[in-house]
């Protein structure tokens, strides 16, 4: 269900940006549910590539020397593959976020005809509500009005049915 809601707020994003993003040039990137418009690349590319400034606008992260951060998180870019990641072009420094994003396992997605690129959460965010694989306590009637706790069931197989009708 959650991905279901995730899906459909993606959707509700990437039409409202539509129509930003075919004037012009412009591209749109959705970060963590946040739409931001931003100038179009000088050189086309199957890639996404940012200014800085528009890496951080875009996604709060900044590049450094020790790599890519943001709050107490740094992502350090391999030596050897640097210049898939950045880029100088006269004064400008171009940032490849699609890249970073394979580098960090963050899954994305790319609207060609509206210009739109979405960014998933990234691995250690996808879960972070979990604290562990065990199911809370709950109680529940049968279909008789007896209660029943799942702790009744602990160390028996329990297949556990729902459904919710929204």
């Amino acid at each position: 269900m959650l991905r279901t809601s995730a899906m459909a707020a993606v959707l509700c994003l990437i039409g409202a940006t539509a129509s930003l993003a075919r004037t012009g040039g412009a591209r749109t990137v959705i970060y963590e549910g946040v739409a931001t418009e931003l100038a179009a690349s000088s050189e086309p590319s199957s890639d996404l590539w940012v200014t800085l400034k528009d890496l951080t606008r875009a996604t709060k992260f900044v590049v450094k020397p020790q790599g890519v951060c943001r709050d107490e998180s740094c992502f350090p870019l391999p030596k050897d593959r640097k210049s898939q990641f950045v880029m100088k072009k006269g004064k400008v420094t171009w940032f490849n976020l699609s890249e970073f994003a394979k580098l960090i396992k963050q899954p994305t997605t790319f609207d060609e005809q509206n210009s739109v690129w979405y960014f998933g959460p990234r691995p250690e965010q996808q879960n972070a509500f979990l604290t562990s694989l065990e199911a809370p306590e709950f109680t529940l009637p049968d279909i008789n009005g007896k209660k029943h706790s799942l702790s009744d069931f602990r160390g028996k197989k329990v297949l556990l049915v729902t459904w919710a009708s929204w």
